[in-house]
């Protein structure tokens, strides 16, 4: 059994996906990038982005049931890997050990030109967990 986990705002709604879906124990959330609640790329650069990245990434593993010291792998996209220090920091700062497995790839662009930043994860759900989901067979 699938199910969508939602969080307000939704700005994944209009492109026909989801923020993330749990199945079982797991939870695999879709890349989250430095968006805020408007939808819109934040201003700051990289670390802005990142941090807003984290803070969305952290929003929807809470709706699943899960957190960030639940996350098993980690991809991370950036479009500029001059920027790797940051991206260890970002981890530094928002995960802690034992640190998920993980991948780091530059890419050419994401779905929006301003975005430089996209993480999605695999975490695992904690027992009785089932907040903000829709269920699916």
């Amino acid at each position: 059994m699938l199910e969508r986990i939602i969080t307000q705002p939704d700005n994944y709604e209009p492109f026909l996906l989801s923020q993330a879906i749990k199945f079982g124990e797991l939870l695999f959330v879709s890349g989250q990038a430095g968006a805020g609640d408007d939808g819109k790329i934040v201003d700051g650069g990289f670390r802005a982005q990142g941090e807003q990245a984290f803070a969305n990434l952290e929003r929807v593993l809470d709706a699943g049931g899960s957190g960030l010291d639940a996350v098993i792998k980690v991809t991370i996209f950036v479009t500029d890997m001059g920027n790797f220090n940051e991206v260890v920091e970002l981890r530094r700062r928002f995960f802690t050990a034992p640190y998920p497995a993980d991948t780091i790839a530059e890419i050419k662009a994401l779905y929006n030109p301003a975005a430089m930043i996209e993480i999605e994860a695999i975490a695992a759900v904690r027992p009785n967990a089932g907040v903000g989901s829709q269920t699916r067979t």
